[in-house]
C-alpha cells in the first residue's frame, strides 16, 4: 500500500526544540491534511490551528512551528504564509511535490521535504499524510504503534470498499445508496458561519 511505503521510506526527520504551538497551512486537499494533524494533536498539550488563507495569526513567534503544505507547490495562499513565517522568524517545515515552494525553500534554506505526487493532489493524499507523519515524528507526540494501527485499518478499509466487492457489505456502496436523494451544499471555507446560521434559522 502506498501509505505504508511512504511511512517506511527513508526520510530526513525534522526536529525543533522548544515548540510552543504549531500552525498548519494549506488549501484544498492540503488543508484537509492540516485538519487531520490538528485532530491528531487535539488531545495533546500543544496548541494548534489551521490557516486556510493568506495570513498567519499575530500570535506566532520564534517558538511557533509553521507547517506549510502545498501538494502542487504553487498554491498562492500557502506560499504567502511561508513568506510571512520566514519574516516572523518562525520555525518552518514545508512539504510539496516541487513547484515554487521547492525553489523558495532551497533559496531561503528552509526545512523542506519533496513528496512525489501520484496522478493528482487527491490521489496523493495518503502519501503526503504518512510522509509528513514520518518527517515530523520528532516534534509530534504520536506513537509509532498508533500510526501502524492506522495503516492496518486503512488496508482493511481498502479491501472492504474495493470495486471488486459489489456486495451489500461494501460501505461505500451503502453510503452512495443512502445519500442519493439528499441535497448537498458546497460553500467556501470563509462562508461557514453563514451556513451555520442558515441551519439555525430554517431548520
Amino acid at each position: 500500500m502506498m501509505a505504508r511505503d511512504a511511512f517506511n521510506a527513508k526520510t530526513n526527520l525534522i526536529s525543533y526544540d522548544k515548540i510552543d504551538n504549531i500552525v498548519f497551512s494549506g488549501m484544498g486537499g492540503s488543508g484537509a491534511l492540516a485538519d487531520i494533524f490538528v485532530a491528531i494533536l487535539s488531545k495533546s498539550d500543544i496548541h494548534t490551528c489551521v490557516v486556510k488563507g493568506y495570513h498567519l495569526p499575530n500570535t506566532v513567534n520564534k517558538n511557533t512551528l509553521v507547517v506549510a503544505t502545498s501538494i502542487s507547490g504553487n498554491t498562492a495562499e500557502t506560499l504567502n504564509v511561508l513568506s510571512l513565517a520566514l519574516k516572523k522568524n518562525c520555525r518552518i517545515a514545508a512539504f510539496s511535490s516541487g513547484g515554487k515552494m521547492e525553489e523558495f525553500c532551497y533559496n531561503k534554506n528552509i526545512e523542506y521535504r519533496k513528496i512525489s505526487q501520484i496522478h493528482s493532489p487527491r490521489a496523493s493524499f495518503s502519501i503526503f499524510l504518512y510522509s509528513m507523519l514520518k518527517a515530523l515524528k520528532p516534534v509530534l507526540p504520536i506513537k509509532k504503534q498508533d500510526v501502524m494501527e492506522s495503516l492496518d485499518q486503512l488496508e482493511s478499509q481498502k479491501d472492504s470498499i474495493s470495486s471488486s466487492n459489489l456486495s451489500s457489505s461494501n460501505p461505500a456502496l451503502c453510503l452512495a445508496e443512502w445519500i442519493k436523494f439528499i441535497p448537498l451544499i458546497y460553500y467556501p471555507w470563509d462562508l461557514q458561519l453563514i451556513e451555520f446560521c442558515h441551519r439555525i434559522i430554517f431548520f
